[in-house]
């Protein structure tokens, strides 16, 4: 039996599966205190013996096995959750094998495996929506190094017709700062669900994520990039991306037919937690 989650910063899915993740069972909990959700989580998975489990997180976390503080949630904005030890609490209550990694990277992995990138053995999967997160398979390995993709906060140039200072706390011109849901909302005093879809706004989000796109590009050269999240659920912006993403390029390298290459989620809202199975049963054969 494999265990996942998908620990989000307002909710934790929990699910579980067989081995060829059929029969899926899945809960869904309100994240709040640590203490709270976790006992939530422990109710949850106490009913199943589990062989493994799959564990795609928020962070930022520390994903470096050598690391004193490999398994936990560092330096998240996310009140109470800071320095919390999440696969420490998940070990002393299950002693299974476990995966770690990103919510981002979990997405990438389960499109890759069983959804829009399926058959290839890499792809690019970013989360629009509260903020930007961006995770990366790469030789069918999700990538990490000393630590895991912070891809939302990429410096991008700023539109000539956009004045808005970003909403980063950190970077002020970085792509979540300035075309995440909340930069939107206050750029234009209203969520971005309800802007027209013939808005100018759609044209400017457009031109700062094909910025970002064509970075990725340049640098991990993926066989499919995956735009997910709430904010792609407003699909005018694929062309539009798509254009800007074409002039931004220059033809200076090849890439997939853009059709093919921008594309959203094959798996939808069900990227993260597929992706978490699919992990989890990778550590079984590992």
């Amino acid at each position: 039996m494999l265990g996942a989650i998908e620990a989000g910063g307002t909710k934790f899915v929990c699910a579980v599966s067989d081995n060829d993740l059929k029969n899926i069972k899945k809960l869904s909990i309100p994240t709040t205190t640590p203490e709270e959700t976790f006992e939530k989580v422990f109710e949850f998975f106490d009913g199943y013996a589990l062989d493994a489990i799959g564990i795609g997180s928020f962070g930022p976390i520390d994903v470096n096995k050598e690391s004193k503080t490999y398994g936990y949630i560092t330096t998240t904005p996310k009140a109470g959750w800071g320095h919390t030890d999440f696969i420490g609490q998940m070990k002393e209550r299950y002693d299974v094998p476990m995966s770690w990694t990103t919510d981002v990277n979990a997405a990438a992995y389960g499109e890759l495996k069983q959804g829009a990138a399926a058959g290839k053995q890499s792809c690019l999967y970013l989360t629009v929506g509260t903020g930007i997160g961006g995770g990366a398979v790469v030789n069918g390995e999700v990538l990490e190094g000393f630590g895991h993709p912070e891809m939302g906060h990429i410096l991008v140039r700023l539109h000539e017709k956009d004045n808005y200072e970003g909403n980063c706390p950190y970077h002020n011109n970085c792509l979540e700062g300035l075309a995440a849901g909340p930069a939107i909302e206050k750029r234009y005093n209203q969520k971005a669900q309800y802007l027209d879809k013939d808005s100018k706004a759609w044209d400017i989000e457009a031109y700062y994520l094909a910025q970002a796109l064509v970075s990725y590009t340049l640098t991990l050269s993926p066989e499919t990039i995956i735009l997910g999240g709430g904010v792609m659920k407003q699909n005018q912006l694929f062309p539009l991306i798509r254009d800007h993403f074409t002039r931004l390029l220059n033809n200076y390298v090849s890439t997939p037919d853009l059709n093919d290459y921008i594309v959203s989620p094959k798996l939808k809202d069900d990227a993260g937690i597929t992706g978490c199975l699919l992990l989890a049963r990778k550590e079984l054969t590992s």
